[in-house]
């Protein structure tokens, strides 16, 4: 979340750069100041109430010694009076702290400075166009159309076994899943990414610390008797790690890859756009996750950008980077760059990939800093993006790699799966 500092040293920037987003800030700014005025007056209140006490305190007990005692009952009950006020403004000041808190996690993250201006995703701006040519057979088929005909994802299936959106990878289609995780794992691992196994399912605090919660909470799955939530990316226990951390200036970078399931209500969604893989309530993905020094994040960032286009290129899918508008921006990020690959069963652009940095937004959430050399603490720049998500890449590559007589396996792929072709 933004901090009462940014939002109090220079309130008009704040309300500019949020406009970018579409988010009128206007009337939350404007009561975060008023509660935050209100909240120091009765800090002021308060500890002069508690000055009075403790001075009351001394002077009790000098007088008692003196053999003062009608002095020292008076003085005894002007304390319990200011005992009394000090209760009714440590109340209040509680509430009013809640109310001030409450206001200030509505607020998004600021976007970045190079933001482009726009409201729907019309207005993202493409960075990087790769295609490359496609061979294919008259009229390809669409992707749940392969899945069928070779008996490799079987959608009926999971709706008997739990619903829609739950998918069954049998026979060559769940080693090509396999596959696809173990090859990112494995190329994550190589660029530095230390892996790690996470819980699939985390608490409110730590929803809270990545912005699920208040964003979010309708798009997960919510296991009320424990009062858990099912992971929606393995970013959010990932990031939890250093969650209530002070790290030390060498201990940067911190890089992490993980593969998890993630499980979205995707409330909501419905029509063509939602066909086959195009979205699940449950689907795989690899992730990766950066903890960083804030002077270092964009190069970074930049630097998850390069990774994740080796992943795609390596794949032979023709893809293209696009950055986020502020409209199309999620509540969180700074800046976005999303990669998408051309689906040939589907003739579209499909999102595989968003690359995020947060700034200090996460950390702030998550108690995260580092403690600089001048000895004072932090926060720190957190990032994350996917590397990537499987539903949407394993339908392209079925669809672009389709043939009269099968569906071809990448070269770079044939090592983890241990075949070169899916036919009948």
């Amino acid at each position: 979340m933004l901090t009462l500092k940014q939002i109090r040293e220079d309130s008009a920037a704040v309300i500019d750069r949020l406009a970018v987003k579409g988010y009128d800030a206007t009337q939350t700014v404007t009561l975060i100041g008023e509660l935050d005025d209100k909240r120091k007056s009765i800090q002021v209140l308060l500890d002069n109430v508690l000055a009075g006490q403790n001075a009351l305190a001394k002077d009790i007990g000098a007088l008692y010694a003196a053999g003062k005692r009608e002095e020292a009952e008076k003085a005894k009950s002007r304390s319990g009076e200011l005992k009394e006020q000090s209760k009714f403004l440590e109340d209040e000041l509680r509430d009013v702290t809640a109310k001030l808190n409450e206001e200030i996690v509505k607020l998004p993250n600021l976007p970045h400075e190079t933001v482009p201006v726009g409201r729907t995703a019309e207005d993202n701006v493409i960075i990087k166009n790769f295609l490359t040519e496609l061979s294919l057979p008259e009229n390809p088929l669409p992707h749940w159309e392969l899945a069928k005909k070779y008996d490799i994802i079987d959608f009926e299936l999971g709706v008997k076994i739990t619903g829609a959106g739950f998918p069954v990878y049998k026979g060559k289609g769940a080693a090509l899943q396999r596959a696809l995780i173990s090859f990112f794992l494995e190329r994550n691992i190589a660029a530095g990414y230390t892996e790690v196994m996470p819980p699939l399912m985390v608490n409110e605090s730590s929803a809270f610390a990545t912005g699920q919660l208040p964003d979010k909470e309708g798009q997960m799955y919510h296991a009320t008797a424990d009062n858990f939530y099912l992971i929606p990316t393995a970013e959010v226990p990932v990031t939890n790690i250093y969650r209530d951390t002070i790290l030390g200036e060498d201990e940067f970078p911190i890089r992490m890859t993980a593969y998890t399931p993630c499980f979205r209500r995707e409330a909501g969604s419905y029509g063509k756009d939602v066909r086959g893989l195009n979205r699940l309530h449950q689907f795989d993905k690899v992730e990766i996750v950066r903890i960083e020094h804030p002077q270092r994040s964009y190069d970074a960032l930049y630097a998850m950008v390069e990774h994740v286009e080796s992943l795609v290129a390596a794949l032979g899918l023709p893809y293209r980077i696009v950055k986020l508008c502020g409209g199309d921006m999620s509540f969180h990020s700074a800046l976005t760059y999303d990669f998408e690959v051309y689906s040939a069963g589907q003739d579209r652009w499909l999102e595989v990939s968003s690359v995020s940095n947060f700034e200090t937004f996460q950390a702030n959430r998550l108690k995260l800093r580092y403690r600089g050399h001048d000895k004072k603490t932090h926060l720190c720049h957190t990032l994350n993006g996917s590397a990537l998500a499987l539903p949407r890449i394993l339908a392209a590559l079925m669809e672009n790699n389709q043939t009269s007589h099968g569906i071809n396996i990448p070269g770079a792929l044939q090592l983890y799966t241990g075949f070169a072709t899916i036919d009948e």
